[in-house]
């Protein structure tokens, strides 16, 4: 589905789009739903939201910086629907960790797709060994107790 529509701004960084209610009827998947979007040639996964009785699609700033665009634009953006199941690369230190303590391991697996990434981004994140190794520690800890998000 393409559609015209122009970069919105809330507060300092917060920027994306209103997706209108035709396009979200037209896809057919709910009032979250899970899509591919390319806006100049740059494709990326999300998913819509509702907010405030509206369905908004969030730009990351790395998705800003790929694509050109900035709040106050107009642009043209294609969604599809995205069935692929959505999977998070687990890297092999902290999957090892994991595999040490069952139950962090078990809780990380019940974790929603976002909430395996964000583990996984603070780790990718650490700029040094020491740092990384006190995230998986953290992660795995957290995950163990039972504190899961």
């Amino acid at each position: 589905m393409r559609f015209h529509t122009i970069v919105l701004s809330n507060g300092k960084t917060a920027t994306g789009i209103e997706v209108p209610a035709e396009i979200i009827e037209a896809l057919g998947s709910g009032r979250r739903p899970k899509v591919r979007v390319t806006i100049a040639g740059h494709t990326f996964r999300s998913s819509v939201a509702p907010m405030n009785g509206t369905h908004m699609l969030g730009l990351s700033a790395d998705v800003r910086q790929q694509t050109g665009v900035a709040a106050g634009d107009t642009i043209e953006i294609d969604l599809q629907v995205d069935t692929e199941p959505r999977e998070v690369t687990v890297p092999a230190d902290f999957a090892a960790a994991l595999d040490r303590e069952p139950e962090a391991r078990n809780n990380f697996d019940r974790l929603s797709y976002s909430n395996r990434r964000a583990h996984v981004f603070s780790i990718e994140g650490a700029k040094t060994d020491a740092t990384r190794q006190r995230r998986i520690d953290k992660s795995v800890s957290t995950l163990a107790a039972g504190n899961i998000r």
